[in-house]
């Protein structure tokens, strides 16, 4: 029997391995984030298996994992203790992408902590780096709409060109550090993908970025096991 449940957005969510009965499985995690049915439906359109869930079990027997996020670091940190996420996701050996907030997650810290605390945010610590303010020397913040990027050699950019457009929303960064794969420009330089092991991340929406966008999901999609 399928043990699933739907949202008031018509997402359904798997609660049960027991329901993943096909291969090559993506599983977006159910962070309760606004953004998944954006995230699903562009996997979606790509013909992908694609399923949201919390559950360890469906999670494990992935072929790949997505980590979505809007708002505030502290706030979606809490959310993945909360649905006890933050170890299977540092448990994980699959490939796992996060997108946007999602990105920042991976990171060891971040400063954007909502005005909850003071304290720099503890993040998964996957990716030996820090999430700080944007220094956008005057435009606008937040730093929304297209933008280009420059990629590296990543699986996840393969067939992506220099100076492509993506669409970004965001006030904070990665800085660039050797974990960068790709960057762009917004008064300052900063990260826009960063990666380690199996583990990376986006900083724009690739949900939202049109052709370029799908190509980048296509490539994750080409990731992982295809048993």
């Amino acid at each position: 029997m399928t043990n699933s449940t739907t949202t008031d957005n018509g997402l359904s969510r798997v609660n049960n391995v027991s329901a993943v009965n096909q291969a090559n499985t993506t599983v977006i995690l159910d962070t309760g984030c606004a953004n998944l049915s954006s995230v699903r439906f562009a996997f979606e359109r790509l013909q992908a298996n694609v399923i949201v869930s919390a559950d360890h079990q469906v999670i494990k027997s992935a072929a790949r994992v997505v980590l979505p996020g809007v708002g505030t670091a502290g706030a979606a940190m809490d959310a993945l203790v909360n649905r006890d996420l933050v170890t299977i996701i540092n448990s994980l050996t699959q490939p796992v992408m996060g997108v946007c907030l999602g990105m920042q997650m991976l990171a060891e810290k971040s400063n954007e902590h909502g005005g909850r605390t003071d304290s720099d945010i503890d993040c998964l610590g996957l990716i030996p780096t820090q999430i700080n303010d944007l220094d956008s020397q005057g435009l606008p913040l937040p730093h929304m709409g297209w933008n280009q990027i420059s990629v590296s050699d990543h699986p996840l950019f393969d067939g992506i060109e220099d100076g492509s457009y993506v669409y970004f929303v965001h006030s904070f960064k990665a800085p660039i550090s050797e974990y960068t794969i790709a960057t762009s420009q917004y008064g300052e330089s900063f990260s826009a993908a960063i990666g380690k092991d199996n583990f990376f991340g986006v900083q724009f929406h690739p949900e939202k970025s049109a052709a370029i966008g799908s190509k980048i999901l296509q490539n994750f999609l080409n990731m992982g096991s295809q048993a």
